[in-house]
């Protein structure tokens, strides 16, 4: 850790990067791009009187950067979009052979480098999470259930043959980014820190194989709503020519490869005036499976109902938590086989997501036929909506114990 605060002093001045050891060609050494090898072994044949200053540099920029992450940015809170605002550090860890990561760092936010032949630009070996970042009233930072995404990340890594950081390594990784990035945390009902962890194959292969060693990232950034209508109906199309997956297959897990295959039909979509796909299962083609990046829920008659995990459909925490959170107000709630003709006849329909919330569903067009659902947001939408978005914010009593402190 102590090496890692060194090197921070010096990566103001370097370009981030993220260095594989599997393919050390990949060293610029002409220019101002090095690895931290590289960098290590300067450090290693300073004289002493060069590291103590070191020393007192790294101190102050420690200090530096304590009272920087203290201030708030100056950007404009009130236009905030879902877009990527680059921020002032991500964090890195890396695991070589052995499987275990090591304890990881800081850097300054930046482009990374890597060997073209690394196992998440050649075979796709690679998994990310989202989750966010909430600042209350009194200034201090809420997470909402990491711990969560860090199983969900360990389960997804099995599958994807990578090792992965613990939980534990996990959550206190995100803290360490996020405090590193304080100022960057919207004011309370401005939005949230969307915070992205990354988990990839960064060791050279060039056969179809696991890759030889792996990296940790997280990144952050400032985020608005998700839809750009916010808290109000969005419109649907029913896909059913292309799937997002099938069984067997990686639909149940977070691999990257899941959303690029469901750009295609969303490019469609929106380019014809609707805000993203619904699609149905690969084999009958009439069960619900879920919108591009969230879970669908549909409501009758006082019951909420949504697709069962079945391995093609992403377990989502958001959705895990509006199941919680409705039973615990009284409402039935049905994880099952859930088909079209049930959607086209409900009361009401809603999508959920890390990144969207709840999001209510305004029309859905299947085949040609356009429903819409009432007038505006429904009720059973908002009452959630509120009820979980209060639990993240801070603003009510957190009785399930789902919300973090970083401090």
């Amino acid at each position: 850790m102590e090496f890692g605060l060194v090197l921070s002093s010096y990566r103001g001045d370097f370009a981030p990067l993220l260095y594989s050891s599997s393919c050390p060609a990949f060293v610029n050494h002409g220019s101002r791009f090095r690895s931290p090898s590289c960098i290590k072994n300067q450090l290693h044949f300073m004289s002493s009187a060069a590291l103590m200053g070191s020393n007192a540099r790294c101190e102050a920029s420690r200090t530096s950067t304590i009272q920087e992450a203290s201030e708030l940015a100056d950007i404009n809170w009130d236009n905030l979009g879902f877009g990527l605002v680059p921020t002032d550090y991500m964090y890195i860890a890396k695991s070589p052979r052995d499987g275990v990561f090591t304890e990881g760092g800081l850097q300054r936010f930046g482009p990374i480098q890597m060997c073209p032949s690394a196992g998440i630009l050649n075979y796709g070996q690679g998994l990310f999470e989202g989750l966010k970042a909430y600042r209350k009233e009194d200034g201090s930072i809420l997470l909402f259930r990491p711990e969560e995404n860090a199983w969900r990340m360990r389960t997804g890594a099995e599958r994807m043959c990578m090792p992965s950081p613990t939980v534990e390594h996990f959550v206190d990784a995100v803290k360490e980014t996020v405090l590193a990035n304080k100022r960057w945390v919207p004011p309370p009902g401005k939005g949230s820190l969307y915070i992205r962890p990354l988990l990839m194959g960064s060791g050279a292969v060039l056969g179809l194989a696991p890759a030889p060693e792996y990296t940790f990232l997280i990144f952050v950034s400032p985020v608005g709503n998700y839809f750009k209508e916010g808290l109000a109906p969005i419109n649907l199309i029913v896909e059913n020519e292309f799937h997002r997956a099938i069984p067997g297959g990686t639909g149940g897990v977070k691999t990257i490869g899941n959303y690029a295959a469901v750009l295609k039909a969303q490019s469609i979509a929106k380019a014809k005036g609707y805000s993203d796909v619904l699609y149905l299962d690969s084999v009958h083609k009439k069960y619900l499976e879920e919108v591009s990046s969230c879970n669908v829920f549909v409501v009758k008659d006082k019951v909420i109902s949504t697709p069962a995990i079945k391995g093609t459909i992403l377990p989502g925490i958001t959705r895990k938590s509006i199941i919680e959170v409705a039973q615990s107000q009284g409402f039935q709630v049905e994880e099952r086989l859930v088909a079209i003709d049930e959607l086209l006849e409900a009361d009401e329909v809603f999508c959920t997501g890390t990144a969207v919330v709840v999001s209510p569903v305004g029309s859905i067009t299947y085949l040609g036929k356009r429903v819409e659902y009432g007038d505006g947001v429904g009720i059973v939408s908002q009452q959630l909506y509120s009820a979980l978005t209060s639990l993240q914010m801070g603003l009510s009593e957190d009785k399930l114990c789902w919300t973090v402190v970083v401090d």
